[in-house]
């Protein structure tokens, strides 16, 4: 079982360098081309990782939009070859995940003043309350067998994933905050654990203990005897294995003449469409 922390796809305002935070920037073309690249792979590799049944994303389009191109892949993919107990993933948005709110300095070019933008702590707020109310409890049924072994797709935003993996590796992986605090991409920004390119990803593998995550078995015995006895057995545990992964983006080139940056019209067909497979006719399809 893994978890998947993605960012969307390439946006109109990421081209144009403006700040949008709540802002419901669209995914230009070549966007589009980077969530579509990125559900192939995930569904090309249901055969290790388990199918992609749980899919949460910010209600923003441009997150929400990379989240479905997920979940038609699994549908589309990976479906017929799903264990006992699959069920269609679909996608649960969640205002929790969207981006910083940048305050006066929605829709300004970078570097505009940002003062009254939303504080980290603030962000830390709706990422705990999205693990307590969504990602905690499904974890918990994964690795307790209440639900059937698969992977978790969270879509969102750059900095919003930030503060929500720091809050999931204080929960689930101490040992891998303290790593990714001393490898992190910003040296002496402390908020920063891990980039996000466009449709990047951060993989982790769901796992379990019998004891809490960060704590020894002489430690609990002699500090929190009574924590042995807990009902919540096996514990959640997590392990980063990789971070900002764009493998999914090779060899993907944005198609010239400003078309790649504009925004994406869904009345027209993607470059990758003409290439795609010819599904079999198996008798009461989809037209």
């Amino acid at each position: 079982m893994r978890l998947f922390l993605i960012r969307h796809g390439e946006t109109v305002d990421n081209v144009a360098g403006i700040y949008a935070g709540v802002r419901d920037s669209p995914l230009t073309a070549h966007g589009v081309l980077q969530a579509k690249r990125l559900a192939t792979y995930l569904a090309i590799r249901s055969s290790t990782i388990g199918p992609v049944q749980y899919v949460f994303s910010s209600d923003l389009q441009r997150a929400a939009d990379t989240a479905q191109a997920i979940v038609d892949a699994q549908i589309s993919t990976v479906a017929d070859k799903a264990p006992t107990g699959y069920e269609h993933p679909r996608v649960v948005k969640t205002s929790d995940l969207r981006e910083r709110n940048f305050g006066s300095a929605e829709g300004k070019r970078f570097g505009a003043p940002r003062d009254d933008a939303e504080t980290h702590d603030e962000m830390r707020v709706r990422a705990e309350r999205f693990i307590n109310v969504h990602l905690g409890p499904l974890l918990n049924d994964l690795v307790l067998g209440v639900k059937p072994a698969a992977s978790v797709v969270v879509v969102s935003h750059g900095i919003l994933l930030n503060s929500l993996l720091r809050v999931l590796l204080e929960r689930y992986a101490p040992s891998e905050l303290s790593r990714l605090a001393m490898a992190g991409p910003a040296a002496g920004q402390a908020a920063y654990l891990a980039s996000w390119n466009n449709t990047g990803y951060l993989e982790a593998a769901i796992g379990t203990s019998s004891l809490p995550p960060g704590a020894s078995s002489i430690g609990l015995s002699r500090a929190a005897p009574s924590m042995a006895a807990s009902p919540v057995v096996p514990f959640v545990t997590l392990r980063v294995a990789r971070v900002n992964a764009v493998d999914h983006l090779d060899g993907l080139k944005k198609t010239r003449g400003g078309i790649g940056s504009a925004q994406f019209d869904r009345r027209q067909r993607t470059v990758d469409s003409f290439f795609r497979p010819v599904a079999k006719d198996q008798g009461g399809g989809r037209n």
